[in-house]
């Protein structure tokens, strides 16, 4: 009695007048819950080590087993299955395994749990067994006791069935002496024996008494597909995106070295040609530049994102199976973490370009160039994202991105202008491109209202703005409908990446 008044106290100090929790308490409670859970699975001294990729760094087999334990663990589940936990691991591996599957049984959950040959200190671990012939007929169904004694006492009391040999594994024993071949030579059944046993009868009054619901009690029904709200799914699925992305160095390192380097490369060969525009080779030599620096970093992007994505995917897999959150909430919180880091390199890389290149220092002309050059990047990174999605794993992803960007390559305008495109092809191969349209769009926003002349061999003298309209179809009245193309190609390519991620499965188990 004394200890129970202490524990309402307790309680009463944890709320308030209206019995909620008081503000930060559920938090704090939230994060001992934690600290419980990492100590029991015995995770708590690697509370800050990377998981990293099976077999290349981070966590090795065994923690990794008991990481994902501890995960569904989290979710504080009354009973937990498990398939096969200790294969892949050497002994000291399995026994540490098994080890932290002892810890949670005896905090009161059960566990449900398949094994593939065990040692003895692994079987006796468990408390029951359900043992089973290939055709899925029962052979035995009841506790072990300490020792095994239970099973043992119940197979040795079968006549012609021989006896166990002092420190011999029961397990192995057990599926010697039940083996088809050990059936046949004895003319037995033991599907047929466990039928007829009182271990049977015994089983079956169980079931019936259990099958019967009490008085007072109700169909188990959920208001909602997951315990939590949408918003609260996407707030977590953003922080552990934002936690994956931040925790790859290499990745993010690579990408702000391309940045720098591709930026320097074309800021440098086409130093101030922006500002100095007197004949048509000056054109062409803007839309190359534009051309490159687009297609290059954006495929870069496109590619390097894939791997990244097919190895979350394998998380998601299992996170979404466990009914932790929607498909559709991870697909927002991905490509909004991506949009983040692809919003600080494009700005990078536009004020490198912008800069080197010699545009006009204006807003509105820097703001269409970085909104181009942003969404480029976006786009790119969404259609890797989707291919990923619609394909078994990152290789093949890459292989049908190239086929692809070579078609967005060929038909971006610059190696064949829109005008030279037969008129057939031009809604096919020329709209249907994206980076035909950031091409449009880069041009025509910087270029699209000069009034100045420019030489045109064998011609007249006429406008930047009229050479960009008659020969390469660029107008700089049509830049809000470029603008919503690539919002368009960006949407297009995340409804198509989350609905894959919702609804193929590639898993091989």
């Amino acid at each position: 009695m004394k200890s129970q008044g202490i524990e309402e106290d307790r309680i009463q100090l944890l709320t308030d007048v209206s019995g909620a929790f008081r503000p930060g308490v559920l938090t704090a409670l939230v994060g001992m819950f934690v600290e419980e859970i990492m100590e029991l699975v015995e995770l708590d001294i690697s509370r800050n080590a990377l998981v990293g990729l099976p077999g290349v760094d981070g966590l090795s087999t065994e923690q990794r087993k008991r990481l994902t334990i501890a995960v569904e663990l989290v979710a504080n589940p009354s009973i937990i299955f498990m398939d096969e936990p200790t294969t892949g691991l050497d002994a000291r591996a399995a026994a540490i395994v098994m080890r932290t599957v002892r810890n949670t049984v005896d905090t009161g959950r059960t566990v449900v749990c398949t094994i593939h040959q065990p040692s003895i200190d692994i079987f006796e671990a468990f408390d029951e067994l359900l043992l089973m012939k290939r055709e899925g007929q029962v052979i035995y169904a009841g506790s072990l006791g300490r020792h095994s004694h239970k099973l043992i006492d119940y197979f040795e009391a079968i006549p012609g069935v021989p006896k166990i040999t002092e420190g011999y594994n029961p397990a192995t024993w057990m599926l010697e002496i039940s083996s088809p071949s050990v059936e046949t030579s004895m003319n037995l059944d033991f599907a047929e024996v466990y039928a007829r046993s009182p271990l049977y009868q015994k089983n079956q009054q169980l079931i019936k008494e259990l099958s019967i619901p009490t008085l007072d009690s109700k169909d188990l029904s959920f208001p909602t597909k997951y315990t939590q709200s949408f918003s609260t799914q996407c707030n977590a699925c953003f922080w552990k995106q934002y936690w994956s992305y931040w925790r790859n160095p290499q990745y993010n390192a690579t990408r702000l070295f391309m940045t720098i380097v591709i930026g320097l490369i074309f800021g440098t060969m086409f130093w101030q040609k922006g500002g100095e525009i007197s004949k048509q080779q000056d054109i062409f030599d803007i839309l190359g530049a534009i051309y490159a620096a687009i297609f290059f970093l954006g495929a870069s992007n496109a590619i390097a994102v894939q791997p990244i994505v097919g190895i979350e995917r394998t998380v998601f897999y299992r996170e979404r199976a466990a009914g932790m959150y929607s498909a559709l909430a991870y697909a927002l919180a991905q490509v909004s973490i991506a949009m983040v880091y692809i919003l600080a390199q494009g700005l990078f890389y536009s004020l490198l370009l912008f800069s080197m290149i010699g545009f006009s220092w204006q807003a509105t002309t820097f703001f269409w160039f970085f909104f181009f050059i942003f969404m480029s990047f976006a786009y790119f990174v969404l259609h890797g994202m989707m291919i990923v999605a619609l394909t078994p794993d990152h290789q093949v992803a890459s292989i049908l991105s190239s086929f692809f960007y070579t078609f967005w390559n060929l038909f971006s305008g610059f190696l064949i202008p829109r005008p030279s495109i037969p008129v057939w092809w031009r809604w096919y191969y020329y709209w249907g491109d994206p980076v035909a349209w950031t091409i449009y769009g880069v041009v025509a926003s910087q270029l699209g209202q000069k009034e100045n002349l420019i030489d045109i061999p064998g011609e007249s003298r006429i406008t930047v703005k009229q050479f960009l309209e008659d020969n390469l179809g660029y107008e700089h009245s049509f830049l809000g409908y470029v603008a919503l193309a690539h919002l368009g190609f960006a949407l297009v390519f995340f409804l198509v990446f989350g609905y894959s991620i919702k609804c193929l499965n590639f898993q091989k188990r």
